[in-house]
């Protein structure tokens, strides 16, 4: 058992604190937001992720899961203290490291004995050495910074967590390795590799991989519209391709584009830090460029079916979160076609099992929320599908036609077979599939 302090209960912390907590381990988790603090105190889980939850209040009643505003006191606790504060972009695309910076100011002046620092934030390559200097500083003790990077899946976080593929751990410390292979000792009981290595390969390695899999997508996205130009159908080159064991199945599914809360800031910081060397990463910056068009690719098809003109029609979205499985909307793909909706003039009305609380809080009354995947259908004109949640995948067609103006589907994320719907009588058009009129 060890004393874990996580500083910021966000995705990253949250998910950390609890699956430490659940393997016994004493965990105090800090943040400053004091209403979020007293909420978690009292059960409530501040983000939607399946499984957390029943971690979350088992280990609250254990007391083994504790919250508090203070720095201080989760200084004092922890043997090791895990920073998952956020990096975001700024405005010329770079991670913003002031949140981290500022704590790490504040820890010189406050350790007592020696202790851990983790960096479980993803971060760009040196920032374990500025973490270092803005700590050593003024620390009258000794400590030692380690970059663990979190390979968190929003949907599977808590799996992931619990039974990683992998642990990373960047140290040059042999007490500070040790302390960390101990605590990750209980997670890599099935033979899953605890990968030690120096600080900077482990922050590049993060950065490196969410630009792979980014890049995998994004290739996959340009593959599947050259498919509609030519009359292929992308569904068997995935098959296909995927077959290949040095390519994979994974990743290969193509949509309107990746979103949420690391790929598009981790690309864009790999390519900044490159530059900030003198490099271009040139294939990123392709990615970036075509992952940009791809949000709004069904756009002119919509726009080609309503002959250009979209305003007053009632289009229905369904899914707003960028992924099944979550409520975070940062850089979803539907966000950017309300937007393209709703510049062209016509009514949207959505709909998200948990996701539409923060759509709201972002896009207010511009659009209009249903209670189900059905309210939003009432005599709509279209429906654009942008997430593919499980209940999206096998709805009542007939109750879709009896309910919709016209049987029109432009799907996003390829749901559903393109000859079962024509024989259904809806008009239906995907991504990278022909679409086979009606």
């Amino acid at each position: 058992m060890k004393r874990i302090t996580v500083v910021g209960t966000g995705y990253v912390g949250l998910v950390t604190g609890t699956c430490f907590a659940e393997t016994g381990n004493q965990v105090l988790c800090v943040d400053i937001d004091a209403n979020k603090v007293e909420k978690m105190r009292s059960g409530q889980v501040p983000i939607y992720e399946p499984h957390l939850d029943v971690l979350f209040e088992r280990n609250i009643k254990a007391d083994r899961l504790r919250f508090t505003t203070s720095l201080d006191e989760g200084v004092e606790f922890g043997e090791i203290i895990f920073l998952a504060l956020p990096t975001p972009p700024g405005e010329d695309g770079s991670a913003d490291l002031s949140y981290i910076l500022g704590v790490a100011d504040q820890l010189g002046k406050m350790i007592q004995g020696y202790k851990v620092i983790v960096d479980k934030s993803t971060v760009p390559v040196g920032t374990a050495e500025k973490v270092h200097q803005a700590i050593a500083n003024h620390a009258q003790f000794p400590f030692d910074v380690v970059s663990n990077p979190e390979f968190l899946r929003e949907g599977f976080a808590v799996d992931d967590f619990m039974k990683p593929d992998r642990v990373v751990i960047g140290t040059s410390s042999e007490r500070a390795q040790k302390e960390m292979e101990q605590l990750y000792k209980p997670f890599v009981r099935q033979g899953n590799p605890i990968i030690v290595m120096d600080e900077k390969s482990a922050e590049l390695t993060k950065y490196a991989a969410n630009a792979f899999l980014a890049t995998k997508i994004t290739f996959m996205n340009e593959v599947a519209n050259f498919c509609e130009l030519v009359g292929a159908d992308v569904d068997k080159v995935r098959i296909g391709i995927g077959s290949d064991d040095r390519i994979g199945r994974r990743f290969l599914f193509p949509g309107i584009g990746y979103g949420g809360s690391c790929f598009p800031k981790d690309v864009q910081a790999l390519v900044k830090s490159g530059k900030e060397e003198g490099f271009n990463f040139k294939i990123l910056e392709a990615v970036m460029a075509v992952n940009e068009e791809q949000k709004t690719v069904l756009m002119p098809k919509i726009a080609n079916f309503f002959r250009g003109d979209l305003k007053g029609r009632k289009i229905a979205i369904w899914g707003l979160a960028f992924k099944p499985d979550t409520d975070d909307i940062r850089e979803a793909p539907a966000l950017y076609m309300i937007d393209e909706l709703l510049k062209a003039g016509a009514e949207v009305h959505a709909f998200d099992p948990e996701a539409m609380h923060n759509v709201k809080n972002q896009l207010g009354d511009s659009i209009h929320y249903g209670s189900t995947e059905y309210d939003v259908l009432t005599n709509a004109d279209a429906v654009v599908i942008c997430t593919e949640w499980g209940i999206f995948r096998n709805p009542d067609f007939n109750r879709m036609k009896e309910l919709m103006k016209d049987t029109v589907i432009f799907d996003g994320r390829n749901l559903f077979d393109t000859k079962e719907m024509t024989d259904r009588g809806f008009y239906y058009q995907s991504i990278g599939r022909n679409t086979i009129q009606i």
